[in-house]
């Protein structure tokens, strides 16, 4: 699967601002600087798509970019970063909630947790709540260029046994390691194709 056009449609705080193609969509969600915006770049082969900051909690909207005229990928904004005013975090948790539950066109959440730090509180809690709600989902773990290769081993098994998942993809923004595999779980999730 390679992608040959990605545009960035519109930002929305509510469910009418929402694109109402019904075109599937593939929710990107992590904790705060987990990588989501390098990660959406490196899917899409565009450096400039989804902008990257290195201050946390920049999104504070749901961002939706269309791909190949065909597919949604919306942008979550990231929890648990405490030094967003909680009237803020509060609000993104309504956003996001409401979104992910309601969401008819929505075939996979991609939830992102960095390779160098164990899955948080948050991390747990959202993936509870995916589990719960039954939404299919895929975790990423981000950043593994910065670890060494038995770090990473280490760092696959922990966040698998603390997030209670077999779905766990090893990703590098930076060399490109694991984009095959995750746009593979992308397209089985549109194509409705069981996971293996």
């Amino acid at each position: 699967m390679r992608i040959s056009s990605a545009r960035f449609v519109k930002s929305a705080k509510q469910a009418n601002d929402f694109p109402k193609d019904r075109k599937p969509e593939i929710a990107f969600c992590g904790r705060s600087n987990s990588g989501k915006s390098s990660l959406l770049n490196a899917l899409t082969n565009s450096h400039g798509l989804a902008r990257t900051s290195s201050s946390p909690g920049r999104t504070q909207l749901i961002n939706f970019f269309l791909i190949d005229g065909q597919t949604y990928y919306v942008d979550l904004p990231g929890y648990g970063y405490a030094k967003v005013p909680k009237g803020i975090r509060d609000t993104w948790g309504e956003m996001v909630e409401g979104y992910l539950r309601n969401r008819e066109p929505l075939k996979l959440a991609i939830m992102l947790v960095d390779s160098r730090i164990p899955p948080t509180d948050s991390d747990q809690t959202m993936k509870g709540w995916l589990d719960h709600f039954g939404i299919p989902n895929l975790v990423v773990l981000t950043k593994s260029d910065k670890i060494s290769r038995n770090e990473l081993t280490r760092a696959l098994k922990k966040c698998a046994e603390t997030l209670q998942t077999k779905e766990i993809i090893a990703f590098s923004a930076i060399t490109d390691f694991g984009k095959d595999a995750v746009l593979r779980k992308i397209r089985d999730a549109i194509d409705h194709k069981p996971t293996q």
